[in-house]
C-alpha cells in the first residue's frame, strides 16, 4: 500500500504543479477564461476580480502540488485539494455537458484539450485524491521540517513572482497564433483540414394560425393546400463541424474615417502596431519608453499606428504627447486581448509576418530592434 499511495501522491503533486506551471505562464489568459464562466452565469460583476482569482488559484496548485510531493501540512493540503478537485470537476463537467465550452482552459493556450478530456481527468484526479485522503497515514515528509519550510517558501515565491513577471514581460512561452513568426494571413484562414458544420433548411409555415416547421424531405401531404401561408425559412444545425474557426478572428481595422485599412497594414514592408486594449494603463505608464521607438521609426519612414477598442479615448490621451498625430485605429477588444497579454504590446510586421513583439516594459528591446533594421535596410 505504501507504494501505491507514493505513486499516487507523484501522480496527483507532478500533474497540479504542471497544471499551474503552463498557466503561470499566462495568467490573464485564465482570467479571461473565467469571464466567459462569469458572463454566461449573469455574474459579469465580477469581472474585475477575475486576474486575482486566476493568479491566487495558479499559485495554488503550483503550492499544494508541491506541498503533497514533500509532505508538509498533509491533512490541511488533503482537504483543500479535495474542494479545489471538485470545483474543478464542476467547472469541467458544466462546460463538457453543456456543451457551451470547447476548452475550459485547464493547461492554457499551450496544451489545449477538449472539455471533455478535461472532465474526464478531473474525474480520475478526483478518484486519486480520494484514495489519498483516505491513506494520510502513509504519506511522510521528504524532509526536516525546516527544510521543507525552506523549500515551501522558495516555491511561493517562485509561483507569485513567476506570474508576475509573465503580467509584465509578455509569457515566456508564446503559445498563441500571434507569436514571433506567425505570417497572420494564413492566421485568418479556415484550416484545410476543417470539417463544416452539417446543416438542413427548415421551413416555417402557418396553417389555422399555428406555425408548422419541416425541411425539404418532409413536406406536409397537404401542402398544396392554399391556407399554408409561408413566415421564414432557416439553416438548423445537424451536427458541429470540426477545426473550422480561424485561429485568428476579428483582424479588422478601421481609421477615423471609417476606411477598413487592414490588407494595407498586412501588405506593409515594415509597419508598428501599438496594440493598446483600453486606457486601465494609462499613457504615462509606457510614453518614455515608446517616444525613442517612434522618432526611430519615424526616421526610418516605418508607418506607425495605434491600435485600440476604445480609440476615441485613446486618441485624447496621447493629445499632449510627441506622438499625437498617431492614427489611432479601432479595432474588436477579443482580438486585442489575444494580441496583448500586456497592455500595450508593440508588434513589428514585416509584409503581415510577426518579426518582433514586445510588452511596454520591454519598448528598449524594439528600439534595439529597429536601429539594427536600420543598419539592414
Amino acid at each position: 500500500m505504501k507504494i501505491l499511495v507514493a505513486i499516487v501522491r507523484v501522480i496527483v503533486g507532478v500533474l497540479f504543479i504542471f497544471s499551474g506551471l503552463i498557466k503561470a505562464n499566462d495568467p490573464i489568459g485564465l482570467s479571461y477564461k473565467m469571464q466567459e464562466f462569469f458572463e454566461l452565469w449573469k455574474l459579469s460583476s465580477l469581472n474585475g476580480i477575475t486576474l486575482t482569482l486566476s493568479i491566487l488559484m495558479i499559485a495554488f496548485e503550483i503550492i499544494a502540488g508541491a506541498a503533497l510531493l514533500l509532505g508538509w501540512k498533509k491533512k490541511w493540503i488533503a482537504w483543500l485539494l479535495l474542494l479545489l478537485i471538485v470545483f474543478f470537476t464542476f467547472l469541467t463537467g458544466y462546460a463538457y455537458l453543456s456543451g457551451k465550452f470547447s476548452n475550459c482552459g485547464c493547461f492554457g493556450d499551450c496544451i489545449p484539450i477538449s472539455s471533455k478530456t478535461s472532465f474526464i481527468k478531473d474525474l480520475i484526479l478526483l478518484v486519486l485524491i480520494l484514495f489519498l485522503f483516505i491513506n494520510l497515514r502513509y504519506i511522510k515528509p521528504v524532509f526536516s521540517e525546516k527544510t521543507t519550510a525552506v523549500l515551501m517558501v522558495l516555491v511561493t515565491l517562485f509561483s507569485f513572482l513567476g506570474q508576475w513577471y509573465t503580467l509584465k514581460y509578455l509569457p515566456v512561452l508564446d503559445c498563441l497564433p500571434f507569436k514571433e513568426g506567425s505570417f497572420i494571413p494564413d492566421k485568418l484562414k479556415i484550416p484545410a483540414n476543417a470539417v463544416p458544420d452539417s446543416t438542413e433548411i427548415i421551413f416555417v409555415y402557418e396553417k389555422a394560425g399555428k406555425k408548422i416547421e419541416f425541411n425539404a424531405e418532409q413536406f406536409p401531404a397537404d401542402f398544396n393546400d392554399s391556407t399554408y401561408k409561408f413566415i421564414d425559412r432557416y439553416d438548423k444545425l445537424i451536427k458541429a463541424g470540426a477545426n473550422n474557426i480561424p485561429e485568428i478572428r476579428g483582424f479588422d481595422f478601421t481609421d477615423t474615417a471609417g476606411n477598413n485599412i487592414t490588407q494595407q497594414l498586412l501588405e506593409a514592408g515594415h509597419i508598428l502596431l501599438l496594440f493598446n486594449e483600453d486606457m486601465s494603463h494609462p499613457v504615462s505608464d509606457w510614453k518614455k519608453g515608446f517616444e525613442p521607438v517612434y522618432q526611430n521609426a519615424r526616421a526610418q519612414g516605418i508607418p506607425v499606428y495605434i491600435i485600440s477598442s476604445t480609440a476615441i479615448p485613446v486618441k485624447q490621451a496621447i493629445a499632449g504627447t510627441p506622438f499625437k498625430d498617431l492614427d489611432v485605429l479601432a479595432g474588436d477588444r477579443v482580438m486585442i486581448r489575444m494580441a496583448a497579454r500586456t497592455n500595450p504590446t508593440l508588434y513589428l510586421l514585416k509584409k503581415g509576418t510577426v518579426a518582433g513583439k514586445w510588452s511596454y516594459k520591454n519598448f528598449n528591446e524594439a528600439l534595439k530592434e529597429l536601429t539594427a533594421l536600420k543598419t539592414t535596410r
